[in-house]
């Protein structure tokens, strides 16, 4: 029995170590699969980056099943694919084999970003049915970016006063921007009033598509307060939006310091402090300087500056001051200003000049316009706004044959016989939203409405003892009307001519006036359209025989 179970446990033994010889010939280490990113470890930004992922079976046995993942980083943007993840599908990887692919990207980031990229590759070593994955990445550091984003902004600026800033950019990228966003952070104390362009809000602009050594601006108009030697920080994002995430490639900041002024400037058009002209008028504008300081200013320039379409620079003339053909501006010289060469403390000053603003019709589409003209002296500039008034069009005709209603009795018109004709009113509104808009009319005696109007509905009224018709129109948007169509209300009429009136041409209509109410400048606004007779001067199917009154 002893001489048995040493041979059994001999014999345990021995398939032990046949086993543990077999699990140690199949057992695998991922360490024999050597792989890699190679690419630079410095990058500039817009900068093409070629990932090269290497790897190599230094195993005994065959790789089976592979697949190779390949994650781009987040914030670069593939080249050639769609997607930032990428799954491949391999051949079988042999012992001793090597091979690698090339996945290409476009670094985006901001200077000192680093971008990482990512592989792994699954795989079964032949005979074994566990899978392997192997990783690796690699770090690149963005260490330039190629844009240029600044401020334009003045160094200092009064309490209160309007802030007019640009910014501007410029790509040196060898590479095509897309989906480019530009943001402002403003400090406290500034208050937006507008921008060129107009932005998604007030403080994001969506900006064009921008290829190398192109650029532009952005510029941006408000009001600051703030403390004296308060300094107000400005700061300004460039970037991409890539997925509803916005990456950012380039900052930078602006600073504005509050001053003391020393300096008062004012101005008056047309002999007071207009808060709204009306277009096709001769503008005088003065412009008064007073130094509030303690020392007396010398020798000094005074810029004025008109920005506005408007504005008929044609037309511009100054007293004492130089224009250049064409010129958007006017400089004022001490040499021939005695006010400009020494301005004692307390003192005021004057310079002058004139200038037209383009008639009705200059029919640029822009809404609620205004005249802006800045001025610059003493290292002091003021910004002054002047509101356009609204303009409107509007006619009244009258007419025999028309489209709109059938026409009914005779022509020429008969005594104690009713014809009926039809009176248009046509409106074209220009740059400005109108309020509470009218037109009124007186008709004659013997001239009735018949209840016909186009279109149905409108609000059209008439006092039996006053004769006067009131067209109620409400509001009216900038440029309604405006183009080939004019807004238009029709409505029939009949006339009855009595005996007094055989042999002549009858009235139809009085005179007819348009009123309204400016929404943006605040002016009234009004027109007038002559009364219409018989003799119908908008109707070439009726000449002037046919407008006299014959017997029945």
């Amino acid at each position: 029995m002893r001489k048995f179970l040493t041979f059994f446990f001999v014999l345990m033994a021995f398939l032990a170590a046949i086993a543990f010889w077999y699990w140690r010939g199949n057992i695998y280490s991922k360490e024999v699969l050597k792989l890699e990113i190679l690419g630079p470890e410095n990058i500039q930004a817009g900068q093409e980056i070629d990932y090269t992922v290497k790897f190599k079976n230094n195993g005994k046995a065959r790789l089976e099943s592979v697949e190779l993942v390949f994650e781009y980083p987040s914030n670069a943007l593939p080249v050639g694919e769609t997607a930032q993840r990428i799954v491949k599908k391999l051949e079988d990887i042999y012992p001793g084999e090597e091979r690698s692919t090339v996945f290409k990207a476009i670094a985006i980031g901001k200077e000192g970003d680093t971008v990482q990229a990512q592989a792994s590759l699954f795989y079964n070593p032949k005979n074994l049915k566990a899978r392997y994955e192997s990783k690796t990445n690699l770090t690149t550091k963005i260490t330039s970016v190629p844009l240029t984003l600044e401020f334009d902004l003045p160094q200092k600026v009064e309490q209160g006063d309007d802030l007019n800033f640009t910014v501007n950019y410029f790509s040196n990228m060898d590479f095509v921007l897309e989906n480019l966003r530009l943001k402002v952070i403003y400090p406290t104390g500034f208050s937006f009033v507008s921008s060129q362009p107009k932005g998604i809000d007030i403080a994001e602009w969506s900006l064009p598509t921008l290829t190398q050594a192109n650029g532009g601006r952005v510029k941006i108009l408000g009001a600051i307060n703030g403390s004296q030697g308060e300094k107000k920080v400005f700061r300004v994002q460039l970037g991409v939006v890539k997925n509803e995430s916005f990456t950012l490639l380039k900052e930078t900041i602006g600073t504005v310091e509050i001053s003391e002024p020393s300096v008062f400037i004012s101005q008056m058009i047309n002999g007071s402090q207009a808060g709204a002209v009306s277009v096709g008028s001769l503008l005088h504008y003065e412009v008064y300087f007073k130094n509030i300081g303690a020392s007396p200013l010398q020798k000094k320039f005074l810029l004025v500056k008109l920005n506005s379409d408007f504005f008929d620079l044609s037309s511009l003339r100054a007293e004492n001051g130089a224009i250049g053909a064409g010129d958007n501006s006017i400089i004022f010289d001490w040499q021939d200003i005695q006010s400009l060469r020494f301005l004692d403390a307390s003192e005021e000053g004057k310079v002058e000049f004139w200038i037209k603003t383009k008639d009705p019709s200059f029919s640029k589409r822009i809404e609620m316009p205004v005249l802006r003209n800045s001025v610059s002296f003493s290292g002091v500039e003021k910004v002054f706004e002047t509101k356009i008034q609204g303009n409107t069009d509007f006619a009244q005709k009258v007419m025999r044959q028309d489209d709109v209603f059938a026409p009914l009795g005779p022509i020429p018109p008969q005594i104690g016989t009713s014809t009926t004709y039809t009176v248009f009113w046509q409106i074209k509104n220009y740059w400005n939203g109108l309020g509470n808009a009218k037109v009124k009319t007186i008709l004659p005696g013997n001239v009735r409405l018949t209840g016909q109007t186009i279109p149905q509905g409108a609000s059209l009224t008439f006092d039996s003892v006053s004769r006067e018709v009131v067209w109620s129109i409400g509001d009216l948007s900038a440029f309604q009307g405006f183009g080939d169509t004019p807004f238009t209300l029709a409505f029939q009429i009949a006339l009855t001519p009595d005996i007094s009136q055989l042999g002549q041409a009858v009235p139809l209509i009085g005179a007819a006036y348009f009123t309204a109410e400016d929404k943006f400048s605040g002016a009234p606004i009004a027109a007038q359209a002559e009364a219409q007779d018989t003799t119908l001067p908008f109707d070439d199917t009726v000449n002037g025989d046919n407008g006299i009154v014959r017997p029945q």
